[in-house]
């Protein structure tokens, strides 16, 4: 996989599961989608495409963006995930802070960015 590859699906994942967000939540998204490939040893397209992991893979007809300029808000925020430390502390999960899913008692709670609480 090219870079470039891995560049846009991480910005398709970012734009997907966090574009309303402040841009701290949408670069948290982008870490724990980092943390994920790193842990599993997979492409960023293969961790995002794995079933169950990602709403959005499932819900969408399309992944060509609707939203340009919200698309390249979360191409930045990518960059900057890329080029800064994780502030996560190695989170591979997060969920809205409206559910409370089954697997949030296993995992331990890291911070909440934006709407999202990050876990590892």
């Amino acid at each position: 996989m090219t870079f470039l590859e891995g560049l846009l699906w991480l910005t398709l994942n970012v734009y997907h599961e966090a574009r309303s967000e402040p841009e701290i939540g949408q670069v948290a998204v982008a870490h724990v989608t980092l943390n994920r490939a790193a842990q599993k040893q997979l492409s960023i397209k293969k961790v995002v495409n794995q079933p169950y992991q990602f709403s959005w893979i499932k819900q969408k007809k399309s992944y060509i963006p609707e939203d340009p300029q919200a698309f390249f808000q979360c191409m930045k925020s990518v960059y900057i995930a890329l080029n800064q430390s994780d502030f996560t502390k190695g989170s591979t999960f997060y969920h809205l802070d409206s559910i409370d899913p089954y697997w949030a008692s296993d995992v331990t709670f890291v911070n909440q960015y934006g709407s999202h609480r990050f876990y590892k």
